[in-house]
């Protein structure tokens, strides 16, 4: 304890003077603990005092018993040496003895080796002398393995002279197989029986010998196989292209009379697949050089008849010395499309092979190099396209040929077509179109068989062309707007007459477009997975697509005009309506009777034929179209009393309900809410024009304000002269307007808004007009009921914006 606790501790003990009487009690006691305490200290030093001693005398007795540790390991240590020093003694003279006998036994071992390599030296002199080839085979691979014992004496005289000697022989073995070897295939191996075997006995020399031995024989035997064919094929008789089929006829005559006799050469070899490599590139080579010298283009029958028996002799190839597999094709009409191409490409064949074939070969090296890879056993050599891929650039025209036919084929299917659909049919769907993808198909077909290469690609953009010519047939059947003098005397410029079978045709064609828009893609994507893949980044169908969607884009705006047009007569009778002597109001107008008639006859139809998505947006740009046209078309009355403008409103609310009612009668309510409110907007503004026309004089400033806010000073003054007021009287309530403000643009009556041109699918060109998604969609948005809700109506802004520009695909849609 610290002094401040021990002064706490004695205070607490003794909190009060009454309490000292225990100071003596306390005193004792601490004493007598102190006397404790003291005792049991002297105890522990005297301990203490007796383990020291103890302690140093165990000290002492460990540190002699190291000492005498220590003695007895230096003795041991020096016995040791001497023991190891008598053991070397005893052992050196074994060690020589040891050596010794080593020595001997190698030397002895040398020698008996040298002798059986001077004695099998000897031997194999012998029989290389009298082309004993059986023996001397098996005796070359004995001197063989005796001459690998002396590798490590290649300086004793001796040893070179027999390396020397060894050498000579397998020059002079050559020599004798390869003279031996040129008697083959003329005709001696029938007039001596053992030709034959002796040269199967050669073969067994060859393998003996260098690999290079080998490959020099088969190459020399090769090429004096095809002199005969080079000569005869080089000639002015049959070095021409429809000749190519007896090429391969004299090949494959070849292999099978010479096969007996090709025995002799072991399989491992491959003499025969070597031969038809040789062959192929001979064969490319004098075709490539027929195909360079025409004067002319060849003829296309002849070229893809040489084309297909090229390919079904490399087929036959590939299938006699292996390769991989290729499927035929037994289904096309045509007879040059028995064969399809392989799975591996004729460009990949051409990359792969490029310094291998004869065409492209510049150098000797090159053909050695070549045949070094071709001599490997399970080379994996491919014959497909070896031959044929020379074809490549002098097929096209074979694609212009399909092309015309294509094009001849797409006339007659144009002028058969009856522009109606067979009863029964599901698919309302010009069959006119159905058959130019059945044709297309087809001449795929045909091509794919010959190759997938650049002239599939060639091919693929002719098919491209066709379908666009297909789509201008579409889009000059339609049905044009009176053109000349006599339309614009009559005011007639510009409006489509279309009766109830030209509505029919148009919507045949607004679903055959569609067809066609969806099958050209599912079109190129088939193509894509068959031509080269190098290629198939270049297979895009997008502007035939935009061809046909702007067929829809027309005939939709023509169908629109087309009902417009038949409206004419009814918003003409609307004017001539009385509507300032009206003594009563009675049931709907005659004109509104039209409009029902007109709508009744023709939406059913329209429903029936048209998918869901364009019949939504063919209703809602004749919303857009009927509701502002009849909205203006009140601004064309004379005069229009209270007792009018009622009669009128009834009208208004009769229109309306008959194009709420047009989903229903069309068969296909899917879009009918949204569909519903936007007519409601477009007819509110004309029940809106009409109740300010019915709103007291002094009050009818206040009313077009809050009925009309987006109407002009104009038409308020148009409103006021439909009321019958007089000059006099229009002025002090246009002043009156005009000093309040209307906040309202100067603009004049706006004209009809003209139909939207429908989802387009337009190319990069014609999209930059719109800075971005966000652009689109916005725009798209203010020209039509739900434009940015699905897909389909995402492109309606990008046709607007067609519309501004000076020229491109679409600027015909707008300038028709």
């Amino acid at each position: 304890m610290d002094k401040s606790s021990a002064l706490d501790y004695i205070n607490q003990m003794f909190p009060t003077e009454a309490s000292l009487s225990g100071v003596e009690p306390l005193m004792q006691k601490i004493h007598s603990e102190i006397r404790r305490v003291d005792a049991g200290i002297l105890a522990a030093v005297r301990q203490q005092s007796n383990s020291r001693t103890k302690a140093k005398e165990d000290l002492a007795a460990a540190t002699h018993a190291v000492e005498e540790l220590m003695y007895k390991i230096r003795e041991i240590k020096s016995k040791a040496e001497q023991s190891e020093t008598m053991v070397q003694e005893i052992c050196r003279d074994i060690k020589k003895l040891d050596f010794a006998k080593k020595h001997i036994t190698t030397t002895i071992t040398a020698l008996h080796r040298l002798t059986m390599l001077v004695s099998a030296v000897e031997q194999l002199q012998v029989m290389a002398s009298k082309r004993q080839y059986k023996e001397a085979a098996a005796q070359l691979e004995a001197v063989n393995q005796l001459c690998s014992h002396f590798d490590a004496y290649r300086d004793i005289p001796k040893i070179t002279e027999l390396r020397e000697k060894f050498k000579n022989i397998k020059q002079i073995l050559k020599s004798h197989v390869f003279s031996d070897f040129s008697s083959l295939g003329t005709g001696k191996e029938t007039e001596e029986s053992n030709l034959l075997q002796q040269l199967a006995d050669a073969c067994l020399v060859v393998d003996a010998l260098e690999p290079s031995v080998r490959e020099e024989l088969v190459k020399n035997f090769c090429n004096r196989e095809l002199t005969s064919y080079r000569q005869i094929f080089e000639g002015a008789e049959l070095a021409k292209l429809d000749k190519t089929e007896r090429r391969y006829a004299w090949i494959k005559r070849r292999l099978r009379t010479n096969e007996e006799i090709w025995k002799i050469f072991p399989p491992s070899w491959h003499v025969p697949y070597l031969l038809c490599i040789q062959f192929c590139k001979l064969t490319r080579t004098q075709i490539v050089d027929i195909l360079d010298n025409l004067k002319e283009k060849p003829d296309v029958g002849t070229l893809l008849l040489a084309l297909q028996r090229t390919l079904e002799f490399e087929e036959e190839l590939a299938e006699k010395f292996g390769g991989g597999t290729r499927s035929r094709d037994s289904g096309s009409d045509d007879e040059t499309s028995k064969v399809e191409s392989n799975g591996q490409t004729v460009s990949d064949i051409r990359k792969k092979y490029e310094k291998k074939l004869a065409a492209h070969q510049g150098s000797e090296n090159e053909e050695k190099d070549g045949q070094k890879d071709l001599l490997v056993t399970g080379a994996g050599f491919n014959f497909r396209g070896i031959i044929s891929s020379c074809f490549e650039p002098h097929l096209t025209v074979y694609v212009e040929l399909e092309e015309k036919t294509l094009m001849e084929n797409l006339e007659k299917l144009v002028q058969e077509e009856t522009w109606d659909i067979e009863e029964g049919s599901q698919t309302n769907i010009l069959s006119s179109s159905m058959q130019v993808f059945l044709i297309i198909r087809r001449s795929l077909k045909r091509c794919s068989a010959l190759t997938r290469s650049q002239t599939l690609f060639n091919l693929f953009k002719a098919f491209r062309r066709i379908l666009k010519a297909y789509a201008t047939k579409l889009f000059v059947r339609l049905p044009k707007g009176g053109t000349g003098i006599v339309a614009a005397a009559t005011g007639m410029d510009g409006q489509i007459k279309t009766s109830d079978k030209d509505e029919r045709v148009i919507c045949y064609i607004i679903n055959t477009a569609e067809y066609c828009h969806k099958t050209s893609g599912e079109l190129a994507e088939n193509v894509s997975k068959t031509i080269d893949p190098q290629l198939a980044e270049g297979v895009d169908m997008s502007e035939v697509q935009d061809e046909f969607s702007a067929v829809i884009t027309k005939a939709l705006i023509t169908l629109v005009h087309g009902l417009e047009t038949k409206f004419d007569v009814e918003m003409v009778a609307m004017t001539r309506v009385p509507w300032g002597t009206l003594e009563s109001v009675g049931d709907q107008s005659e004109y509104v009777n039209g409009i029902n008639m007109i709508l009744s006859n023709s939406i059913p139809v329209l429903g029936s034929l048209l998918s869901t998505i364009y019949f939504q947006f063919f209703l809602d740009k004749l919303a857009s179209s009927l509701g502002p046209r009849f909205f203006l078309n009140i601004f064309k009355c004379k005069h229009i009393s209270e007792t009018g403008a009622q009669q009128m409103l009834l009208d208004t609310q009769a229109i309306k309900t008959i194009l709420l009612d047009i989903p229903s009668l069309g068969r296909q309510t899917s879009g009918a809410a949204s569909y519903s409110k936007f007519v409601s907007r477009e007819m509110s503004k004309a029940e809106a024009l009409l109740k300010v026309i019915l709103s007291p004089v002094d009050s009818v400033a206040d009313t077009y304000r809050a009925l009309l806010p987006e109407g002009t000073p104009l038409e308020f003054q148009r409103i006021l002269e439909l009321k019958g007021l007089k000059k006099a009287d229009q002025q002090s309530i246009l002043d009156d307007f005009n000093k309040h403000g209307s906040g309202m643009s100067q603009s004049p009556i706006p004209p009809p808004a003209a139909p939207v041109a429908p989802p387009v699918v337009t190319n990069p060109a014609s999209a930059g007009v719109i800075a971005s998604r966000e652009d689109v969609l916005t725009r798209a948005a203010a020209l039509g009921r739900g434009a940015a809700t699905t897909g389909f109506k995402r492109f309606l802004a990008l046709t607007e914006a067609a519309k501004d520009r000076k020229d491109g695909p679409f600027r015909k849609l707008f300038n028709a």
